[in-house]
C-alpha cells in the first residue's frame, strides 16, 4: 500500500499551495496567510462514489436544455432565496455566526422534504444523534424518511450515502469533515478542498442535493479557502444579531436564481418562523413624532421593504466630531453630511452624528439617500418628519435629487401600510401610473425637499 507524504504551505484565504513558505501568497497577494500542512495520501484508495463520468465534447448549439428539476421545501422564504426550490444535483453552502439558526433552518427544511416523500440524510459532525433528536422534538420534526447520523469521516459518510441513496444530504458542518486520505487536521485548507470536491462530485454524479454548513471567521466570511465558495452552486448567509429574534437570509451567489432576494425569519421556541411582510415588523415600534426618524423603502430583489432610519446629532464634546453608522454605508453617509454642510449650510462640522437602521436591517442602495438626509436634518433642527411621509431618491454631490428604479413598487408598498405622502425625484413622476400620483411630490433639489418637509 503506497503512501506518499509531503509538506506544503496552503493559503487559508484562497487555497493556493506552495512547497515552501512565503510571506505573501502569490494567489491572493495576502500577507501571512500560508499555513504549513503535512499531506499524506493513500495512492491505492479509490475515491469511489461521487466520481463524475467521463464526458465527450459537444457542439453548444446542439445541447438540449431540460427544465431544472426543483423541489419546494415548503418554507416559502427559503424557496424564494433558492430561486423557487432546491435543484437536483446542486451544492448549497450556508454560513452564519454560531447560534444564528443554520442547523435549525436545515433541520426544518429536511423534515419538510422528507414529508414530501424524499429520503433525506442529516449528517451531524458536531452533535450526537440524541442532541439532534432533542432539537427535532422541540421543532416538531418527525419525518419518516429523515435519517440522522453523527459522523465526521468522509469515507464513512459516502458509504452510508451509497447504501441509503438519499435525494438530499445535509453536512453540518463542512469544517468538521475529514478524509482518511489526508493526514492534515479537519478544517485545514487541504481537508476542506478534498471533502468539498468529493461531495460536489457526489452531487453532480448522483443528482443528489448537498447542503453544507460553513463556519465563519471574525471578519464575517466563510472560513476556509475562497475555492469553497467557488465550487458550490449557491452561497447563503444568515444575518442578524444572535440575541435578537429576527434573522435575514441572503444569497450572495446562486447559479439557479437571483442573488438580490432575501428571506426574513423570526426565531421562536418552535424554530424559525417565516415573516411574510417584513415592513410591518421593522416599523412596528416606530414613534413618528420623534425628531431624527424617517422611513425608507429599500428593494431586496423584487420585494420592497420599508425600514426606519434614525439619526441623532448633538454638539461634539471633544475637538473631533464622532460619526457612527449602523446598517448603512458609512462612506455614503459621510458624503451626505458633506452635502448638507456645503450645499445647505447646516453646521455639522461641530456635531456628533449617529445613524442607525432599526431592526438590524441593512440599507446600501442610493435610493435611501433622501431618507437618511431627512433623518439627520430632522435631528439637527429638532423637528419631526411627518409620520406618514416616505422619501425616495438619490442625493448627488451638487444637492440634486436623482431618479431611482422600481419607484412604482416602493410607492405601492407605502400605500399598503398607510403612508399617504411621498417625496420622489421629479424624473420618476412620469413613470408612475395615472391616478396614483395623489400625495406624491416630485423634487429636483435638496433645498426644495427641506423646504417642503420642514
Amino acid at each position: 500500500m503506497a503512501i506518499k507524504t509531503k509538506t506544503v504551505y496552503a493559503c487559508r484565504e484562497c487555497g493556493y499551495t506552495t512547497p515552501k513558505w512565503l510571506g505573501r501568497c502569490p494567489g491572493c497577494e495576502a500577507w501571512d496567510t500560508l499555513i504549513e500542512e503535512v499531506v499524506a495520501r493513500n495512492e491505492s484508495k479509490n475515491p469511489g462514489i461521487g466520481t463524475l463520468p467521463s464526458a465527450e465534447p459537444q457542439i453548444l448549439s446542439s445541447v438540449l436544455l431540460d427544465e431544472e428539476a426543483r423541489h419546494c421545501t415548503g418554507i416559502e422564504e427559503f424557496d424564494r432565496i433558492l430561486g423557487g426550490g432546491i435543484v437536483e444535483g446542486s451544492v448549497i453552502l450556508l454560513g452564519g455566526e454560531p447560534g444564528i439558526g443554520k442547523s435549525t433552518l436545515l433541520l426544518q427544511a429536511s423534515n419538510a422534504l422528507s414529508e414530501k416523500g424524499m429520503t433525506v440524510l442529516y449528517v451531524s459532525g458536531e452533535e450526537s444523534v440524541k442532541q439532534t433528536k432533542m432539537r427535532a422534538v422541540r421543532l416538531g420534526t418527525a419525518g419518516e424518511k429523515l435519517y440522522i447520523v453523527s459522523e465526521s469521516n468522509l469515507e464513512a459518510v459516502l458509504s452510508i450515502i451509497a447504501t441509503l441513496k438519499p435525494k438530499a444530504v445535509i453536512i453540518d458542518s463542512i469544517q468538521i469533515m475529514y478524509s482518511d486520505g489526508l493526514d492534515s487536521a479537519p478544517g485545514s485548507v487541504s481537508q476542506l478542498r478534498e471533502t468539498a470536491n468529493r461531495l460536489m462530485r457526489l452531487a453532480k454524479g448522483n443528482a443528489t442535493t448537498v447542503f453544507l454548513v460553513g463556519h465563519i471567521t471574525k471578519e464575517g466570511a466563510i472560513a476556509g479557502p475562497k475555492m469553497l465558495e467557488h465550487i458550490v452552486d449557491t452561497v447563503l448567509y444568515f444575518e442578524g444579531e444572535r440575541y435578537q429574534a429576527y434573522r435575514v437570509l441572503r444569497a450572495v451567489k446562486n447559479r439557479f436564481g437571483a442573488t438580490d432576494e432575501i428571506g426574513v425569519f423570526k426565531m421562536s421556541d418552535a424554530g424559525l418562523m417565516q415573516v411574510p411582510n417584513p415592513s410591518e415588523i421593522f416599523l412596528a415600534e416606530r414613534h413618528g413624532d420623534v425628531p431624527g426618524s424617517a422611513v425608507v423603502p429599500t428593494m431586496e430583489g423584487t420585494r420592497p421593504i420599508l425600514v426606519e432610519v434614525q439619526a441623532l446629532a448633538s454638539p461634539a464634546i471633544f475637538g473631533t466630531p464622532n460619526r457612527k453608522v449602523l446598517g448603512a454605508d458609512y462612506n455614503r453617509v459621510i458624503l451626505l453630511l458633506a452635502v448638507l454642510e456645503k450645499r445647505i449650510g447646516m453646521g455639522i462640522q461641530q456635531q456628533d452624528v449617529f445613524v442607525n437602521v432599526t431592526g438590524g436591517a441593512k440599507v446600501c442602495e442610493p435610493a435611501a439617500d433622501l431618507g437618511i438626509v431627512l433623518a439627520i436634518a430632522s435631528s439637527l433642527r429638532n423637528k419631526p418628519v411627518d409620520k406618514r411621509l416616505i422619501a425616495i431618491g438619490e442625493v448627488g454631490l451638487g444637492g440634486e435629487i436623482r431618479s431611482v428604479n422600481n419607484i412604482e413598487r416602493r410607492v405601492q408598498e407605502g400605500l399598503k401600510l398607510g403612508f399617504n405622502q411621498f417625496i420622489v425625484p421629479q424624473y420618476n413622476l412620469k413613470t408612475l401610473k395615472k391616478g396614483k400620483n395623489a400625495g406624491v411630490h416630485g423634487v429636483d433639489s435638496l433645498k426644495e425637499v427641506l423646504g417642503l418637509v420642514f
